[in-house]
């Protein structure tokens, strides 16, 4: 799921009228991916291509503990890993089960980590 600010849409995208096109990190505040058993596109390959963009937040929901352990630690675990992007890079915290998720961007979200992977 990919999250746009609209006003930063209409200001800085040339392209989206035309094309849907997105070129900007600042129109998109939010990205948000399920892992599925193509987990290391999420960990690493969209990582790096978001954090190039300067993308503010990017969530990895792994919520059967797919991902390799250097990513999601040992013993593998449903994890959710919330980047955010902080003096150029991404910082990485990882919430799992009654952890209580924490975002810059969605300063009012009061939700654990089990009760995103229940959809709760």
């Amino acid at each position: 799921m990919i999250i746009l600010d609209r006003q930063a849409v209409a200001a800085n995208e040339s392209r989206w009228e035309k094309s849907s096109t997105i070129t900007q990190g600042l129109s998109i505040p939010l990205i948000i991916e399920v892992v599925s058993t193509n987990w290391r596109d999420d960990y690493a390959h969209k990582m790096i291509d978001y954090e190039a963009l300067g993308i503010a937040e990017y969530w990895i929901v792994d919520y059967l503990g797919l991902g390799g352990s250097r990513y999601i630690g040992s013993p593998k675990q449903p994890t959710l890993s919330v980047y955010q992007f902080i003096d150029g890079e991404y910082q990485i915290k990882l919430f799992r089960g009654e952890d209580k998720v924490e975002s810059l961007l969605l300063t009012e979200l009061n939700l654990t980590a089990e009760q995103i992977f229940n959809g709760g």
